[in-house]
């Protein structure tokens, strides 16, 4: 098992904020502002349907900023993304300073590491074995993204670009 002092700033910078917003239990439905319902056109059996835990937009900002500030502090200009289980984009936060690539890359990351519900720093690694991976739409296998989850599921993913390491 590798120390944490050897993985990438920012793959340490995603990880703990990922980590950090888990266990501050900052997780939630969404579905607050949802509007009335019509009437349906037929009735399901709820043993039809499934039901999922999405980060909520608080959430998902609050650890948006969290690695914005904590890259901030090693000045690294970097932009942050956080997407749903889905790979949708919930926020996406772009630091001072942040190149124009860091923006698609850390959605990239972001989708990349809830998708396969492991960092992509660790992701990285199966290219050896498997070079076509890098092949899949949407995804960016560098260092920078963590999943984000809840009862042992990916509900998000926090993507980091524009650091150097």
């Amino acid at each position: 098992m590798k120390k944490i002092s050897q993985y990438s700033r920012r793959a340490r910078i995603a990880t703990g904020v990922a980590l950090a917003a888990v266990a501050a239990g900052t997780f939630g439905t969404v579905s607050a502002s949802a509007a009335t319902a019509a009437k349906p056109a037929a009735n399901v059996q709820t043993t039809a349907t499934t039901t999922s835990t999405h980060l909520t937009i608080g959430a998902a900002t609050k650890a948006a900023q969290a690695a914005l500030d904590a890259a901030t502090k090693e000045n690294q200009h970097v932009t942050v993304a956080v997407v749903d289980r889905n790979g949708n984009t919930v926020v996406t936060l772009r630091g001072d300073g942040a190149g124009p690539q860091s923006y698609v890359s850390a959605e990239k990351k972001a989708y990349t590491a809830v998708s396969w519900n492991a960092p992509t720093s660790e992701l990285a690694k199966r290219l050896e074995q498997t070079p076509n991976l890098k092949d899949i739409p949407g995804t960016l296998f560098l260092a920078g993204g963590a999943p984000v989850t809840a009862k042992n599921a990916p509900i998000a993913g926090i993507g980091v670009a524009g650091a150097p390491s």
